[in-house]
């Protein structure tokens, strides 16, 4: 099976996911106590008023009709109307969704840059000082919650060291977005890192202790080289396995992270629009994190199989 019909088999495995996902969410947001239509209306809530809204909304019909006339609508591209900000779900998606992608992407970006010299670092010297230092950070960085964490660096370097990066916003143009989403990202990486750290630590002590690496250095070969062209190559194998499952939960985390950011992507869009019971908009945020997770175990799987010629396809 070539490469093509593999990514096509999956897309077409991921249906039933996608599905669920919708069937899933949709109940569960319905069983969440309180009225829209009167959140809505506050103070000017009168009963006529609440089932004008409700026949307007269609919240006045069945819940498995409300769900098979949603169901229909994203089968053809249409995610609804806000109840909230009287738009359409799909243009706050699309206007936000570039903050959150730049957040996943440069989170994950710094994670690898931090993760790949320390994993190194301490495989090529193994039990010393130095690989001792490395292995006490994922301890370190595991044990503190993304909120925590973003808020130490806020204080730090929003406020008390001089102020060197923005409390919050995204910034302008592309040195703009670099700058104010640095401690973000930061935030994003230090809690993706350990576990890329120990992966990749562990696949390269094994790997440098395999035959043709041996041989490999008993043809004249430096160390270095050695290192970069067989130990890298072949222990970053697994460690995109492990990238790719944290990207997964990271796209679900970038809820709190832009909250304490005041980052305006579409996980903080999510937020404000449970606790403004915005049933379309809840939705559809969900079903764009729950596409965005199963592009990423694409992704990884295709980039896994580039890597390691050992994967077939069929």
């Amino acid at each position: 099976m070539d490469r093509f019909a593999y990514i096509l088999r999956r897309l077409v495995q991921a249906i039933p996911v996608l599905f669920g996902v919708t069937l899933i969410v949709f109940f569960m947001i319905h069983l969440v106590p309180g009225d829209p239509a009167r959140t809505m209306l506050g103070v000017h809530a009168t009963p006529k008023r609440v089932a004008a809204l409700h026949r307007e909304w269609g919240l006045d019909r069945s819940v498995p009709e409300q769900y098979w006339i949603y169901l229909k609508r994203v089968l053809h591209g249409n995610l609804g109307t806000s109840l909230f900000y009287r738009v359409s779900t799909a243009s706050l998606i699309t206007g936000r969704l570039p903050v959150t992608l730049w957040l996943i992407a440069y989170g994950t970006l710094l994670s690898i840059v931090i993760a790949l010299p320390l994993a190194t670092l301490a495989a090529t010297r193994k039990d010393r000082p130095a690989d001792q230092a490395v292995r006490a950070v994922p301890l370190v960085g595991l044990g503190f919650p993304p909120f925590w964490l973003g808020i130490m660096l806020l204080l730090a370097f929003g406020l008390h060291l001089g102020r060197l990066f923005p409390v919050g916003g995204y910034g302008n143009g592309f040195v703009g977005h670099l700058h104010s989403m640095f401690l973000p990202a930061l935030t994003v990486a230090l809690g993706i890192s350990p576990l890329l750290i120990r992966s990749l630590r562990a696949s390269l002590l094994q790997v440098l202790e395999s035959d043709y690496v041996t041989t490999a250095r008993s043809k004249g070969l430096s160390e270095r080289r050695v290192l970069a062209r067989h130990a890298l190559r072949n222990a970053v194998v697994s460690t995109v396995a492990v990238l790719g499952v944290n990207i997964a939960f990271l796209i679900g985390a970038t809820v709190v992270i832009e909250q304490v950011f005041a980052l305006p992507g579409i996980g903080q869009l999510m937020l404000n629009s449970i606790f403004q019971r915005d049933f379309p908009v809840v939705q559809g945020v969900t079903l764009v994190f729950g596409i965005m997770v199963v592009l990423v175990y694409l992704a990884t799987d295709v980039l896994h199989s580039l890597l390691d010629p050992r994967v077939r396809f069929d």
